[in-house]
């Protein structure tokens, strides 16, 4: 947080207000040091999340309390703090700058700029803790978030205000399936928050990258906690980005945080509390690993008409090992979050990209995030995926299948074909309803599964001409549809 200078007016009124009398302040002593925390003796009156400075002008955040002493975070990387350190009040909390300005920024948990351009003037505070918004403040979430990517928008939906876990072992695509995310927002009126939660060096700089090349940095703030950061600044990273998102969303605009990776930011956390001597629990986490994401992730939402209609969307990410979604992170992430996208290694492996296991993800908003005709048209899609999945294991037997059984199979894996997707590659709204019709309309039965991509690539610009948008009639879409594949109308 920057120091606020005061105006020559506010000056003068605090000259004028002030008053001789006796006042009595308390102060305290640091007792020892280390590790990116201070025990501090003294301060009986502090409270948990107070901001208190040590007599270099460092910060910390108190975090423990004891009986005899405190348990401080220190906030400053370069502080000249040692036992018998002065360390005072300042009765304040935590907070950071939010606002435009922080668009395009590469900033700290303490919104301190972490690229080569100047220091920005922040519009406003937000508090890094911060209740979530209440049950009457919240409204239904009914609106499309769409992500560009064919298998998320058609069969695991996400809702402008829901929160969506990404999950899945390492190298299995969860930072590009969220980058993918953050691109297709282009147009959509979407400020983005990237949080980056110890990631090395290289991999923050290809994110920030990436974002770039594709003009998303431009709507998108990064908040950066890299590999060697305390495990103070890991553990804030995630609230300062939702400060940021929460400062837009207060006035009426949409949102989307996406949180890589929460697993760090659990380690994090138990790493900070073993050091504050917290008893350890499952796993040597503390007993409130539980309320650590749910109070971050419970900020998202959907507010009310009244309260400005903003959303805020949450994407959080979270590692498995060797595919066990059943861990203790990831299993209390899945049951505090709206539904998961699980990416599975194998699929990785087989070259379907994104690897999304469409079995185990799940979107407990669903159809009720789409539009009505991307609904209509996916409505079955899903189910009948799900079937082909089940009978192409007898395949690999050598089963005889019935002629209704093999033709589900055929159908099954022209569709797995169609949900293939390079990366950074976000497709419009229009074009995922335009594949879904033709394809359950079966204008695309006879194709050999190497023609997809050119006929794939004929619908996109027969699309692009005929310009046909989501609530054009069905009929009208059939029509387009047979001309750019020139085939009869079904």
């Amino acid at each position: 947080m920057a120091t606020e200078t005061a105006s020559p007016i506010e000056l003068s009124q605090r000259v004028g207000q002030y008053r001789l009398g006796l006042r009595i302040a308390e102060s305290g002593r640091v007792s020892s040091v280390g590790d990116g925390i201070a025990w501090v003796q003294g301060l009986p009156s502090a409270v948990a999340d107070e901001i208190v400075q040590f007599e270099d002008g460092s910060r910390g955040l108190v975090f423990e309390l004891q009986a005899q002493r405190l348990g401080v975070i220190l906030l400053d990387p370069q502080a000249d703090v040692s036992a018998g350190s002065q360390v005072s009040h300042t009765r304040r909390r935590l907070e950071i700058g939010i606002g435009e300005q922080t668009l395009g920024r590469v900033l700290d948990p303490l919104g301190q700029a972490l690229d080569d351009l100047p220091p920005f003037e922040a519009q406003g505070w937000g508090a890094l803790e911060a209740p979530s918004p209440p049950i009457m403040a919240r409204d239904f979430v009914d609106q499309p978030l769409y992500t560009g990517i064919k298998v998320v928008d058609t069969l695991i939906p996400i809702g402008r205000g829901q929160r969506q876990l990404i999950i899945g072992d390492s190298g299995t695509g969860k930072t590009a399936l969220a980058l993918d995310t953050l691109i297709a927002q282009a147009g959509q009126h979407v400020r983005c928050v990237y949080v980056m939660i110890g990631q090395k060096r290289s991999e923050v700089a290809h994110v920030i990258e990436v974002l770039r090349q594709h003009g998303a940095l431009r709507y998108t703030c990064v908040v950066v906690a890299e590999a060697t950061a305390t495990p103070g600044m890991k553990y804030l990273a995630p609230f300062a980005g939702c400060a940021i998102a929460e400062g837009w969303m207060q006035h009426g605009q949409d949102t989307l945080v996406v949180y890589d990776d929460l697993s760090t930011h659990a380690r994090a956390y138990r790493e900070l509390s073993l050091l504050m001597h917290r008893p350890p629990g499952r796993e040597a986490y503390p007993g409130d690993i539980f309320y650590l994401h749910a109070r971050l992730l419970e900020r998202a939402t959907r507010l009310s008409k009244r309260q400005g209609g903003g959303s805020l969307t949450a994407l959080p990410l979270v590692q498995t090992e060797e595919g066990e979604i059943a861990a203790y992170i990831p299993t209390n992430l899945i049951s505090i979050t709206d539904g998961q996208i699980y990416l599975d290694r194998k699929l990785f492996a087989a070259d379907v990209l994104p690897a999304v296991d469409v079995a185990l993800s799940v979107s407990r908003i669903g159809g009720r995030a789409q539009h009505q005709r991307i609904r209509q048209e996916a409505g079955t899609m899903k189910l009948g995926y799900l079937q082909f999945l089940e009978l192409e294991v007898f395949t690999r037997f050598g089963t005889k299948l019935e002629a209704a059984s093999q033709a589900k199979i055929a159908r099954g894996r022209l569709l797995r074909e169609i949900l293939k997707q390079e990366r950074f590659s976000p497709l419009a709204a229009p074009f995922q309803l335009a594949w879904m019709t033709a394809f359950n309309a079966g204008l695309l039965d006879s194709l050999a599964l190497t023609e997809l991509p050119a006929t794939l690539t004929d619908i996109a610009a027969g699309l692009m001409a005929d310009r046909l948008d989501l609530d054009a009639p069905r009929s009208l879409w059939l029509e387009g549809l047979a001309d750019w594949l020139a085939a009869p109308v079904p």
